[in-house]
């Protein structure tokens, strides 16, 4: 049986709890918060559902209804990169930096497998059961996920893609195979050693087979360890084949770490290459 201290401590709490929610002021419970918008998608490509989210930054005098350019985005979930990459987005947007975009985020399902070329280095084919997908992957986002955006949206034509690390080297991939896909492509800190570093060795005889690129190529490398040689490889395939119309810029970013380079990198590009209009 419960003492009388015991009673009257319980009473105690009980009014003190009372008193407490009395002074609480009067609010709905709380509720989603919701900053885009989100679907999913059926890709016979893949054969898998897929999940894709969308964020509109438009400065204060664009109207809601006014086509917006297009930034693809890679690791895209809101588990990934798409939240923090919104909000760089309207951070720029609303301080005149850039011109407004909609942002598309992909969500990955298997992302080691989408965003790697087929590899014949034994190392490499330990990172995950099945990589080596990028072709499809390509076509996934060519044949189906563009068509449905533009049919959806209210866009200009104008298209980005945009990627860090493996998804960086997806870009850059993209980029030299099928450069008609965007209009800008922006790496951050691309993975260049994938497959004894057969991007490094076939760009600038890829390079050389394209007689014009009306494109922008922006690349941003870090400091790790490794890292910096290999973006000084990648810079002397990109000058050693000068193609007309392209518009590159390689910004080595040597105090950050491939770890903390994704958010000062993009922030970098989306100033450097959607400036607003002079």
């Amino acid at each position: 049986m419960a003492s009388r201290r015991q009673v009257l401590g319980l009473a105690a709490g009980a009014l003190v709890a009372a008193a407490a929610r009395a002074a609480e002021p009067a609010a709905s419970p709380p509720g989603p918060l919701a900053i885009g918008e989100t679907f999913t998608m059926e890709s016979k490509i893949l054969g898998e559902t897929r999940r894709i989210n969308i964020y509109a930054a438009r400065a204060w005098d664009v109207k809601p209804d006014a086509p917006l350019p297009v930034l693809f985005m890679l690791d895209g979930g809101v588990a990934e990169d798409f939240v923090h990459t919104a909000g760089l987005l309207q951070v720029s947007v609303a301080s005149l930096a850039m011109r407004s975009f909609m942002l598309v985020g992909i969500e990955n399902t298997q992302r080691r497998r989408d965003m790697t070329s087929p590899t014949a280095n034994a190392e490499d084919r330990k990172i995950a059961p099945v990589v080596g997908g990028s072709a499809a992957f390509r076509r996934f986002i060519r044949e189906e996920l563009m068509p449905l955006v533009t049919a959806r949206y209210h866009t200009t034509g104008e298209t980005a893609l945009i990627g860090e690390s493996l998804a960086g080297m997806f870009v850059l991939e993209t980029f030299l195979q099928a450069p008609e896909m965007f209009d800008t492509y922006i790496a951050i800190d691309p993975t260049l050693w994938w497959n004894d570093r057969e991007i490094l060795k076939t760009a600038a005889g890829t390079l050389r087979t394209r007689k014009r690129l009306d494109k922008t190529l922006f690349i941003a490398t870090s400091g790790e360890p490794g890292q910096p040689e290999l973006a000084r490889q990648l810079e002397g395939a990109l000058s050693g084949a000068p193609v007309a119309g392209l518009r590159w810029q390689m910004l080595p970013m040597l105090d950050e770490t491939h770890m903390t380079i994704g958010h000062p990198a993009a922030m970098r590009a989306f100033r450097a290459v959607f400036k607003p209009a002079a």
